[in-house]
């Protein structure tokens, strides 16, 4: 079957295909034969109930410095769309928000991958907490007295901001660290939202895994292990990508989480593992497609394109 789809993401022109998951679902997209069209947040807009954008065909190949072709613009209404990929990167702030609502009036007629509703209800580091057995001790709050009780408490903490991603603005604090009060300052002037406070996991030098599960089964992934003189796994941040395998209990996680992210439309998921915890549910635009296939692993690309495939016969 040939589909027409739309994808909602950041400039092009930008991105690093060497490990861009939106880049290696437009790949497998245009080998099957559908039909690309290429569109920005930023031209999104509701007339009378309709929702339109200005979109542009889209050739992709997988060369470096010359990964695309655009063809001449047009101006659609996107229930015109069989399918639209939502992948524009966090943050995830009001301008996100206002996109879910606005591909919210075309969804399911036109399929969004992820449904928008549940995408702006389950924020990476929110989700998450709906499976506190599953988690680290974790605090969110912005309120002082709080903090410093969770601290003495746990001692080792993390502190990152709610709707961080990337690795942004994690820090970890020890007992002891006199920064302490200079951090909470500082997050209290940036961060108008709470903040998540977490347990420091010793494991994480050890790697933060990236499993991924489509449609709520779990698919691939893939070990990301923190340079030596970082807190952060992320591979934007230094981390480096390794083969792995899923433990027992990272299967009970996936096991636990498939059954809520198929009853919200959550098809491309990624969660984050350390040692047996699982700290993020990541929903908005999940990475690690490239770097599993590049490792041996399943080309999860085509998984996710089967089950579109299958959804939109259905």
């Amino acid at each position: 079957m040939s589909l027409k789809v739309a994808v909602q993401m950041d400039p092009i022109q930008r991105i690093n295909i060497k490990g861009d998951s939106t880049f290696a679902l437009l790949l497998e997209a245009q080998k099957r034969g559908h039909a690309l069209s290429y569109y920005t947040p930023d031209r999104l807009a509701l007339l009378n109930g309709r929702v339109f954008s200005t979109v542009e065909p889209l050739a992709v190949r997988d060369e470096a410095g010359n990964h695309f072709s655009l063809g001449e613009s047009r101006r659609v209404d996107l229930t015109e769309f069989d399918v639209v990929l939502l992948r524009q990167d966090p943050p995830f702030d009001l301008n996100y928000v206002t996109t879910t609502h606005l591909l919210e009036r075309i969804h399911p007629k036109t399929l969004v991958v992820n449904d928008p509703a549940h995408v702006r209800n389950a924020p990476e580091k929110v989700f998450v907490t709906e499976f506190p057995d599953l988690m680290p001790p974790t605090l969110v709050t912005r309120d002082l007295a709080e903090i410093k009780a969770f601290r003495a408490e746990h001692g080792d903490i993390v502190m990152k901001p709610l709707y961080g991603h990337g690795g942004g603005a994690v820090f970890r604090i020890t007992r002891e660290d006199l920064n302490f009060g200079s951090l909470y300052d500082m997050f209290s002037v940036t961060f108008r939202e709470a903040w998540v406070i977490q347990k420091y996991l010793p494991a994480v030098k050890d790697g933060d895994k990236r499993i991924i599960l489509v449609d709520g089964e779990y698919a691939g992934a893939v070990n990301r292990i923190p340079a030596a003189d970082d807190l952060r796994s992320n591979m934007v941040r230094g981390g480096s990508p390794a083969k792995t395998e899923l433990t027992p209990r990272e299967r009970e996680i996936c096991d636990r989480l498939g059954p809520a992210l198929r009853e919200r439309g959550l098809l491309f998921v990624g969660i984050d593992v350390i040692g047996d915890y699982i700290t993020e549910i990541n929903v908005t635009s999940p990475t690690g497609v490239r770097a599993i296939k590049n490792l041996g692993g399943p080309d999860i690309a085509a998984l996710i394109w089967d089950k579109i495939e299958s959804k939109r016969k259905g």
